[in-house]
């Protein structure tokens, strides 16, 4: 096959990933990509099978982190609240397993759990958007529901607060939370250890790529036209209620699906999932890594939470939160963004330097 055939090849590949509504559609920022995965893929096999299932739930939390910045980063919409359908899927599933001890039990939970987010979502979605709450108002209505929930299962801890033989635990939290598996009676697949991370990996890489394709769909044009301009954005036909509904129902079906993969890795959850620290995590990695960039988000969950782990303690927040501050005052957009812009910088005035037109290519982040 000849060069060219190739460079045809991979650019059909890679074209329903790339559009104008995403950052990083040049062969330097699919190297880098594919790098990437292949060096977490490889990840179990370096350093054993202990370290990825500890390491496993990073993933877990970029994928947390990834749902918001979907909502937020292409339609607009701060939802303070992505850990609420994070801890439903995750109580919902477990409360399904534990009531059914069978491959059976385990794969309903899985099923169930992302469906009850989902539909929370919806009916959160349908209320906000279609009454008319904007901006700001949808940020502390989402705030507000993470942190009833808080409180609401930290006062479960009475023996009365059972489902069947799952207890929910109060502050104790609920234990006993089977592993991830998928199959039907006593016949069917246990994915613990590295198989629950390379099972985390997949589904973020699909998550990942399946995010860019939408973006850069004509849905995803109408998503970032209600972010820029929603009035004008309706004048030219479009529902921008439903683009909002929808974009955020998406985010809540994501976010519970990490919930889902939580409870599975630790086998255990509790109400601190709903709590506002919590709540706040998500936001910081979108914030830091760039809530424009899926891959930017992904990046900055994974480095933030290992060093969180790293950082017992206070010291934890505070460095964390001075991160915050020096990345929102330097670079208001976030890291991806900005290293975008200081290479496209530098790769026009070195074509102007060499008297040449500047490449019309994006570069990666």
């Amino acid at each position: 096959m000849s060069s060219e055939s190739k460079s045809s090849l991979l650019a059909r590949v890679r074209s329903p990933f790339e559009g104008p509504n995403t950052i990083g559609n040049s062969n330097a920022f699919w190297a880098s990509f594919t790098l990437g995965i292949v060096l977490l893929g490889l990840y179990p096999v370096l350093f054993g099978a202990y370290a990825a299932e500890s390491s496993s739930v990073y993933l877990v939390y970029a994928l947390l982190g990834v749902s918001l910045a979907f909502i937020w980063g292409f339609c607009g919409i701060l939802s303070f609240g992505q850990v609420a359908f994070f801890g439903i899927a995750g109580y919902t599933f477990g409360i399904v397993s534990i009531n059914i001890s069978t491959y059976t039990g385990v794969t309903l939970g899985l099923l169930t759990g992302v469906l009850v987010a989902t539909l929370f979502a919806a009916l959160l979605g349908y209320f906000m958007f279609y009454g008319g709450i904007r901006e700001v108002y949808v940020t502390i209505i989402t705030l507000v529901v993470a942190l009833v929930l808080h409180t609401f299962m930290g006062q479960t801890a009475g023996s009365e607060w059972a489902i069947g033989d799952a207890r929910l635990g109060g502050f104790n939290g609920m234990v006993g939370v089977p592993d991830l598996a998928v199959g039907f009676g006593t016949t069917g697949l246990e994915f613990a250890g590295a198989m629950h991370y390379y099972i985390a990996l997949l589904v973020l890489v699909a998550t990942v790529l399946g995010l860019r394709a939408l973006v850069n769909s004509q849905f995803g044009y109408a998503m970032v036209a209600t972010r820029e301009d929603e009035t004008r954005t309706e004048m030219f036909g479009y529902n921008t209620t439903f683009i909002k509904f929808a974009t955020f129902t998406i985010g809540g079906a994501l976010a519970g699906l990490s919930g889902v993969l939580f409870v599975t890795w630790g086998n255990y959850i509790d109400p601190s999932e709903f709590a506002i620290t919590a709540a706040a995590m998500p936001v910081i990695w979108a914030s830091i890594g760039g809530r424009e960039s899926l891959v930017g988000t992904v990046a900055a969950a994974i480095v933030i939470q290992w060093l969180q782990l790293q950082l017992i303690g206070e010291w934890a927040l505070v460095i964390v939160g001075s991160l915050l501050i020096v990345v929102i005052l330097v670079l208001p957009n976030g890291i991806a963004p900005g290293v975008r812009d200081l290479v496209a910088s530098f790769q026009e005035n070195r074509d102007k330097d060499a008297g040449t037109p500047a490449a019309a290519e994006e570069v990666s982040d």
